[in-house]
């Protein structure tokens, strides 16, 4: 069994022109200590995979396994009490970084990192603040502690939200376009951080557009199209030479962007 497991993972919405299919049966296994990236166009499913494996968002239809804890979807009007359980256990095993922070602004950087392990996981307040002050640390954030989030910059918010992160220990760290609302100069603070938890073995499942990162960090790159994994391998053998020609065709677009011929295209 993988450490995160998904099986035939679908997301449908009503809408008036009908069912719309954001993802279509999606199976994927990541083993413990792997970084992940995901990348693919805009609306490709993406950001959706990441909210159905935490269960922000409800699959339509499929099943989620994070260390040995399986969660099967189940419809929005129906969640028992024992399936409301089942996401509370799954969200504190996979947590979830976003583009934007959603640092809580009333309270200090200490107090936005201590708050969950407390309330949620009923981690000893001294406890939780010593393990604050650790990843703090490990963010270079300590000479923040006592400031709040407004007094920070996009990337020490950024870090924030990271040290925040793990101070519930979770199982697998899941980013949405972490840099996404970054100033240019400030991405690489970021990155450097996510970069060295990959290093150290956390298990990441990282949606990104920043493909240097991807080939530095990743063990394995994906790229999704309309709601599928269409190519799947070594960061080398995905950006370098994909095997699929809708991966193709997708970086040869993104090289352009970024080359200043097509802004815009960047998912």
């Amino acid at each position: 069994m993988a450490f995160v497991e998904v099986r035939g993972l679908v997301k449908a919405y009503r809408s008036p022109a009908g069912r719309l299919d954001v993802l279509r049966g999606l199976d994927l296994d990541i083993e413990r200590g792997e970084a992940v990236m995901v990348i693919g166009r805009s609306g490709s499913g993406k950001t959706t995979l990441l909210r159905c494996i935490n269960f922000l968002e409800e699959p339509t239809a499929g099943s989620v396994q994070v260390d040995g804890l399986r969660v099967e979807a189940q419809p929005l009007g129906n969640r028992s009490r024992h399936h409301r359980e089942e996401i509370r256990q799954i969200r504190m095993r996979a947590g979830m970084l976003f583009q934007e922070f959603n640092l809580f602004p009333h309270m200090t950087v200490l107090q936005n990192c201590v708050e969950a392990p407390v309330r949620v996981a009923g981690v000893p307040h001294e406890e939780a603040v010593a393990r604050a002050e650790t990843f703090l640390a490990k963010v270079g954030l300590s000479d923040k502690r006592d400031e709040h989030p407004a007094r920070l910059s996009g990337g020490q918010k950024q870090r924030a939200a990271i040290a925040r992160a793990l101070c519930m220990e979770p199982k697998v760290l899941m980013f949405d376009e972490p840099t996404s609302a970054l100033d240019q100069e400030l991405i690489g603070d970021v990155l450097k951080v996510m970069e060295e938890l990959a290093h150290e073995g956390t298990t990441m499942i990282v949606v990104t557009h920043e493909m240097h990162f991807a080939r530095e960090a990743a063990d394995r790159v994906i790229f999704m199209e309309e709601g599928q994994i269409v190519e799947n391998g070594p960061p080398g053998q995905v950006l370098d030479n994909p095997r699929d020609p809708r991966t193709r065709q997708f970086l040869k677009r993104f090289l352009d962007t970024m080359s200043g011929t097509m802004p815009g295209w960047a998912d």
